[in-house]
């Protein structure tokens, strides 16, 4: 009988027993969570760069004429990353948001780019949160970016 209450008091090999639980535990509930707001916040400033880059790239290049500039466009399409590609560029003349055209394009008033990029996030753990788009695809955001160059 005294070698079976040396047993039960001697406990040391429980801890070995419970740390696959705890490690677990601990990858579900804190790490994966974590994981996927890293790759969603790594994928979402990625593609604000890629369209800082572009608009960038193109600032010194402006078209030479801002009622037609779909040979001018298709040009500086080419120069978009091609991880987040930008569909269309469209020519913005003056505050009201109008698209250039003949009678808004007068040299005294602004002129701006905007063009947009679309990324999907795949979540592990966070569908729920962070799938809230309300595009076909919860998961799919569109980033639209706007810059001055007159």
């Amino acid at each position: 009988m005294r070698g079976k209450r040396s047993l039960i008091a001697d406990q040391r090999g429980s801890v070995a027993f419970e740390m696959p639980f705890v490690y677990l535990i601990l990858l579900i509930v804190i790490l994966l969570p974590l994981a996927d707001l890293a790759v969603a916040g790594y994928r979402y400033i990625s593609a604000l760069a890629a369209l800082r880059a572009f608009g960038q790239s193109i600032l010194y290049s402006p078209p030479p004429d801002v009622t037609n500039a779909s040979s001018w466009a298709s040009a500086a399409l080419a120069k978009a990353d091609s991880r987040f590609p930008i569909p269309s560029i469209t020519l913005i003349c003056g505050d009201s948001n109008a698209v250039c055209t003949s009678a808004n394009s007068g040299p005294a008033l602004a002129k701006y780019y905007s063009y947009s990029t679309t990324i999907t996030l795949a979540p592990i753990v966070l569908t729920s949160v962070l799938c809230t788009s309300t595009s076909g695809n919860a998961c799919s955001f569109t980033l639209t970016y706007s810059e001055r160059f007159q």
